[in-house]
């Protein structure tokens, strides 16, 4: 199988060493109980077939299994360290590194059991694996939007692959209150494939489209916030320093009082979603 960190016909174009240190980490995890999922570039690969080059392995796990994770690889003989307490950490071997993701990095989209009950079979480095679902990889890659570093282009790919069998249902409540992300990529997926709109169901551009033409899509929120930093760390930071209000707390907060006010129930499904 072609896949990351080689091209057809061609020979690594990472070392040897490099490719053994992923591959020896995978195998260290399969051989746990940790349950775990296989996301980046290797799982775009195996939806879409394209191939991109990466610097790593992505492993996606619950947060409660990453100490689990980390003495599985300390085993195996990797470094490991948790790099940032909100999303991320890594497990290292000499230069090269494996991630071990729990969250999206503003906190979002987190792991949870719906990511492994709705994963997919594949083999990665000849390993039985579990993919992230394509529905939580579009969630978590429409957030990443830094001016050095932008995922449109994956969401559009995984949109165009898988979007005739996705889960739109559960991909429209997990996006829940950020539904405008969701429409801008939606939006852009229509321009990138003109002759693709097909593949997302009339009932979920109705839906979003609704929401859209509502005359205050936040009728609770101050004007005085500034949620960009939900999308991008670093380029929405000088609104934050001329005194706007961090959009990311005021989500946070709000979160929480709908939860209590809902009793902390599951998410509601759109109307005309059949679910």
């Amino acid at each position: 199988m072609i896949g990351p960190g080689r091209e057809s016909g061609a020979a690594p174009i990472h070392g040897v060493e490099e490719l053994d240190a992923r591959a020896d980490a995978l195998r260290a995890l399969a051989c746990s109980p940790v349950p775990l999922l296989v996301a980046g570039a290797y799982a775009l690969f195996e939806y879409t077939g394209i191939y991109r080059d990466t610097k790593d392995l992505d492993l996606f796990l619950r947060a409660r299994d990453l100490d689990l994770a980390f003495k599985a690889l300390e085993e195996a003989g990797f470094r490991t360290e948790l790099t940032d307490p909100v999303w991320i950490g890594k497990a290292w071997r000499g230069p090269w590194f494996v991630d071990l993701i729990f969250s999206s990095g503003n906190g979002v989209a987190v792991v949870d059991d719906a990511w492994f009950e709705n994963a997919r079979a594949g083999r990665v480095f000849d390993v039985p694996v579990l993919l992230a679902p394509p529905e939580e990889m579009i969630w978590s890659k429409s957030f990443v939007l830094e001016r050095e570093r932008y995922d449109g282009a994956d969401v559009n790919h995984l949109l165009h692959a898988c979007g005739r069998t996705l889960d739109w249902a559960r991909m429209l409540a997990r996006f829940d209150r950020y539904w405008e992300v969701l429409l801008s990529h939606l939006m852009l997926f229509r321009f990138a494939y003109p002759g693709s709109t097909g593949f997302v169901p009339d009932w979920v551009m109705d839906e979003l489209l609704s929401r859209a033409g509502a005359p205050r899509a936040h009728p609770g929120a101050p004007h005085d916030i500034c949620r960009g930093n939900l999308i991008s760390r670093v380029q929405y930071q000088h609104d934050l320093d001329r005194g706007l209000g961090d959009g990311r707390r005021w989500d946070e907060a709000d979160r929480l009082v709908r939860e209590a006010e809902d009793g902390g129930g599951e998410l509601e499904l759109p109307a005309g979603s059949g679910r």
